[in-house]
């Protein structure tokens, strides 16, 4: 498997002269793409020169395990060498086939965030603003920046819905798993018999477009301006800096009225409906390809059961994975990773057995 990167110190060779090319800048693309090959071929050649040299010497401890069999001493610390230089052998191994594995390209993308409300009413409406307060937290755990798009709330503190930007570095290789169906069973502060209900809250986590991604053509946009609804200061209600943006070919809708001017919430929108679109040009190309996305770990599926949050017992359980952890305020507080990484874990064990 590793007889290809014997050649990988030329290939390294190759991007840095590419990098040196000042031409370059002038394509952005172009010099993003090659930035991010070569950080990643730059920790493959590391990963792959320890790996020779560990090779090397568990070849040099074996011989000197065979030139010192009179001496049981010798022998003993030989062979615990062996051992220890064998399990590192093997750790990076793992590292290097993860390295091969094909790159996802949008794994390096921020994300837009769209919570929304299901079944369940003013307590599903709850229920997502208690999730995006989760994700919150865990974004600022990581270092990245949160800025909401556009909100839909309801009086008592909830969102039918709401889309947030999340930036910063590999967003999406962390929230990718995140999209489906979101279940929350508790007893809402409305209900008088101590009733425990369920509801639902779909959470979509679309990788952001760039302008080069994806063109949007001026004919196929329609736009419209209103006064924005709902809470706020000054301005809203009282001018059309709310603006609706359809794009007439798919007949998708985006609206964005949280900024006072106008000019802000149309270059929201446009940047919403952009990834929207790029999105839904995967899903169908995936569709396209394989029928069995939906029984796939992380699949993405927006109609797929994929986690539940039991108050009662305080309780998250991810279906996907058959985890079960009984600690339901930590995850709510922000501490994703616990969710998170046993999933990531287990998509790579799943992409590496067939890879092999």
């Amino acid at each position: 498997m590793f007889e290809n990167l014997r050649d990988i110190d030329e290939k390294l060779s190759m991007l840095e002269r590419q990098l040196s090319d000042p031409g370059l800048v002038n394509d952005q693309k172009r010099y993003r793409e090659i930035v991010r090959e070569h950080a990643s071929v730059a920790k493959l050649a590391e990963l792959y020169t320890s790996y020779r040299g560990v090779c090397e010497a568990i070849r040099e401890s074996q011989e000197f395990l065979r030139a010192e069999q009179d001496d049981p001493e010798l022998v003993d610390l030989a062979k615990a060498e062996i051992k220890e230089l064998s399990d590192r052998k093997g750790l990076l191994e793992k590292a290097i086939r993860l390295r091969l594995l094909p790159k996802d390209p949008k794994d390096e993308k921020n994300i837009f965030l769209e919570i929304r409300a299901g079944t369940g009413g003013d307590e599903a409406a709850l229920f997502a603003a208690d999730l995006f307060r989760m994700y919150h937290r865990y974004a600022e755990m990581q270092g990245w920046k949160v800025e909401v798009m556009s909100a839909n709330p309801i009086g008592i503190g909830g969102y039918k819905e709401i889309i947030a930007l999340v930036s910063g570095n590999q967003v999406y290789s962390r929230l990718k798993y995140e999209s489906g169906v979101h279940r929350v069973q508790r007893v809402p502060d409305t209900e008088a018999q101590g009733r425990v209900h369920t509801s639902a809250v779909t959470v979509a986590v679309i990788p952001e477009a760039d302008e080069v991604d994806l063109h949007l053509e001026p004919h196929e946009l329609k736009f419209d301006v209103f006064r924005s609804s709902g809470p706020g200061g000054q301005s809203v209600n009282t001018t059309d800096s709310a603006v609706r943006v359809t794009h007439l070919p798919t007949g998708l809708v985006v609206t964005c009225q949280d900024e006072k001017s106008q000019h802000k919430n149309k270059a929201k929108a446009l940047q919403v409906l952009r990834a929207r679109l790029l999105d839904q040009m995967e899903q169908e190309r995936h569709d396209r390809i394989s029928e069995d996305r939906k029984s796939q770990v992380g699949s993405g599926d927006r109609s797929e059961r994929i986690r539940t949050y039991n108050y009662p017992q305080s309780r998250v359980t991810d279906h996907r994975i058959n985890l079960t952890l009984y600690r339901l305020d930590q995850v709510l507080a922000g501490m994703l990773d616990e969710v998170i990484v046993p999933i990531i874990t287990h998509y790579q064990a799943e992409a590496l057995s067939s890879f092999q």
